[in-house]
């Protein structure tokens, strides 16, 4: 049996599940998987719109023909060059010769630099549109939404956004394809997780993006990744606002790296000083234990940020420096700051910290904890200090 569903009468999914890879762009954990998702549109000329992981290629063009039938494809529609979905590219041109990629003027360097592919080249701009008969291709070009070269493509007559990587999710479509068929709960995180640390750098670009297709009459989003969304379009067009916004919810995110356990020991008293002044969302992580795929999620999800670490060789401990060089590099903006640490001689970790709210311009709540060795009573009353501060503050910004 091929995977291949109609998501309309002669618009098929003819995409993978890739459940063997452990981690995405070789960095962030999948544990539950990821789906590559490809579509084809039969009508008087056939459009293939994306490709798939070239790990999944077998079993992808075993779909593709199941549903051509011995028809040739026309169009290959590119929205996004990004390997995990133009791996197959180059299979697909020796299977069908004569199709023409169609792409943008930055889409083509890379198809080049990629694959050495530079025939066959259809270049659309931004309005631009295909007839293959009954359905009509429109072009809009969303940049940066991640890549340089990212377009979408909506197809009028049945109201489906092609979106590429927007909208997507990790997780494998586990026999269901679309929203309504399947537990969202379950994909929650990876929901949110797939955005905060795939898109969620380019909160501005995805904000474009929203404006430029608010008019659309949308049916149907058919993301690269994750389900099909029929039933519940406004929720995730919602979530996306609201995350592209930097908006958060009530909350503190509480991070710690520490060796033998005095800092962690601070992060523990933060945490119960934050309870007793009534904040109920707390998650506190330790950066050596938790991939900062998670710890990014949640700092995408609630306001305060407490990070805290012990010195090392004169620094941060590893683990924290990884994460806090994630969270610059992704210019992640509206948070508000908490630091806490300890050193046994120079220090370094709080020192570090300091710098780091500086360039990337949080509001900091309170002077920061530096415990020597051992955390004593004087600097448990410094984390109750940073614990009250952020719990007003916090209560400033949700009363």
């Amino acid at each position: 049996m091929h995977n291949r569903v109609n998501i309309s009468d002669k618009i098929y999914w003819v995409g993978c599940n890739d459940r063997r890879t452990h981690l995405f762009e070789n960095y962030w954990p999948i544990p539950k998987g990821v789906a590559y998702n490809s579509y084809v549109i039969v009508d008087e000329k056939i459009a293939i719109v994306d490709t798939v992981e070239k790990g999944a290629m077998d079993e992808y063009l075993d779909n593709i023909e199941a549903v051509l039938d011995g028809r040739q494809a026309d169009y290959l529609i590119v929205n996004h060059m990004e390997p995990d979905h133009s791996g197959s590219i180059r299979s697909l041109t020796e299977r069908y010769p004569n199709m023409q990629i169609v792409g943008n003027k930055k889409t083509f360097p890379m198809l080049k630099g990629f694959y050495g592919i530079s025939e066959n080249l259809l270049e659309v701009k931004e309005g631009d549109s295909i007839d293959l008969g009954e359905h009509k291709l429109n072009f809009a070009m969303v940049p940066m939404l991640h890549w340089p070269e990212t377009m979408v493509t909506f197809e009028s007559t049945k109201g489906i956004l092609f979106s590429g990587d927007a909208f997507g999710a990790f997780g494998t479509l586990d026999g269901s394809i679309f929203d309504d068929e399947l537990d969202l709960d379950y994909l929650e995180e990876e929901i949110s997780r797939y955005y905060s640390n795939i898109v969620g750098k380019y909160g501005s670009p995805t904000q474009q993006a929203l404006k430029k297709l608010g008019g659309l009459d949308i049916k149907m989003i058919c993301a690269t990744h994750g389900p099909i969304w029929r039933t519940h379009i406004a929720e995730i067009i919602a979530k996306y606002d609201k995350w592209s916004k930097y908006e958060t919810d009530e909350g503190v995110v509480i991070v710690f790296s520490s060796m033998y356990g005095n800092t962690e020991k601070m992060a523990d008293n933060i945490a119960r000083q934050l309870v007793k002044r009534g904040i109920k969302k707390i998650r506190i992580h330790d950066a050596s234990k938790t991939h900062p795929s998670y710890i990014i999620n949640d700092i995408f999800r609630f306001r305060g940020v407490i990070l805290g670490s012990c010195a090392y060789n004169g620094g941060l401990f590893p683990a924290m420096e990884t994460l806090i060089h994630e969270l610059q590099n992704m210019a992640v903006k509206n948070h508000i700051l908490g630091i806490f640490g300890s050193k046994a001689w120079g220090g370094g970790g709080v020192r570090t910290l300091s710098k780091f709210a500086e360039a990337i311009k949080w509001e900091v709540v309170a002077e920061p904890a530096e415990a020597l060795c051992a955390p004593a009573n004087k600097d448990y009353n410094q984390c109750e200090e940073i614990a009250e501060s952020m719990a007003n503050r916090l209560k400033e910004l949700y009363s």
